[in-house]
């Protein structure tokens, strides 16, 4: 067993990872950390006391500490089978200690809305170095998804592991239960045939707004608002910062019009990361000039006709 290294989280898995007869002790991480979330609690506006939530008995209303609870099973209306650590301890199966790969996947044919959750995985000691990156490097070069199984937190998960770095990542993949069908949204989207021409616009704006991921594209903008609001109310200023300008959501009348406007005003990202702003469009003569550019608060916004 790995000893704990400074500035590394505690595992939350340990097991072994196995490909036929080949198998190496690993070790599963949380990729997800949420150090850096606003946290709240319920306050008594009248005194500005925190609020305590108790657990009572349904019945009794004694009150009941946490860690004396046990689970129970609902197996009809207000009648519970309890299960005590050695009920859970008699369900476990091969996947409570072994990421046992049952085949390989192209990665790309996973579709993203069936991730769930994500662990990093490395081994778990010195001696399965070498097998681990045996395994890690020939997945990279083969560009597939190992699917495995693996119980965390008394459930057991399907998990795609996938190459990252020198380490590998177990996707935590949802059940086709776990999803809700889209049929019923996708099916009332009607059939339409899009003009050519308007196709090779959106193609065009398309291509003027690619660049390439950085994590930053994913940040929390809406948080980092919040904390300045809060910083505000900390320095007593009070309701100093206003809510930014809700953008409008006009309808569109004609669409042609509106993707020459945002082709005409839209700043896109080059594949070598530089930008490069669309050249002037002049106003077809006897007919008004189009809407002015968004403002620099707002670029690149689409200016489009209202109903």
């Amino acid at each position: 067993m790995a000893e704990q290294r400074p500035g590394v989280s505690r595992p939350i898995w340990r097991g072994h990872l196995r490909l036929a007869l080949v198998s190496c002790p690993i070790a599963l991480y949380a990729a997800r950390r949420a150090s850096s979330d606003l946290h709240f609690h319920f306050i008594n506006p009248a005194t500005g006391h925190r609020v305590r939530m108790v657990t009572t008995d349904t019945e009794s209303g004694e009150e009941l500490q946490r860690r004396d609870l046990v689970r129970g099973f609902e197996f009809k209306k207000d009648t519970y089978v309890l299960l005590d650590d050695e009920d859970f301890e008699r369900a476990r199966i091969d996947s409570s200690t072994v990421l046992n790969i049952a085949k390989f996947v192209d990665a790309a044919a996973i579709d993203p809305i069936y991730f769930d959750g994500s662990y990093y995985v490395g081994p778990d000691g010195d001696s399965a170095v070498d097998v681990f990156v045996v395994l890690q490097t020939a997945m990279a070069k083969s560009r597939r998804a190992a699917l495995s199984r693996v119980v965390i937190a008394r459930r057991e998960h399907a998990v795609a592991l996938m190459p990252m770095g020198r380490g590998l990542v177990a996707h935590a993949l949802l059940e086709q239960r776990d999803l809700a069908d889209p049929k019923g949204i996708f099916d009332a989207i009607p059939r339409l045939d899009p003009e050519p021409d308007m196709l090779k616009l959106a193609a065009e704006l398309i291509e003027r707004r690619s660049g390439r991921f950085e994590p930053s594209d994913v940040e929390d903008r809406y948080e980092a608002r919040l904390r300045e609001v809060i910083e505000a109310k900390l320095q007593g200023e009070g309701e100093s910062i206003a809510p930014e300008a809700t953008p409008e959501a006009d309808n569109v009348i004609d669409l042609m019009a509106a993707l020459k406007r945002s082709l005409g005003q839209s700043t896109g990202t080059t594949k070598t990361g530089t930008t490069k702003k669309a050249p002037a469009r002049k106003a077809p003569a006897g007919k008004s000039a189009p809407a002015k550019a968004a403002s620099r608060k707002n670029p690149g916004r689409p200016v489009r006709k209202s109903a």
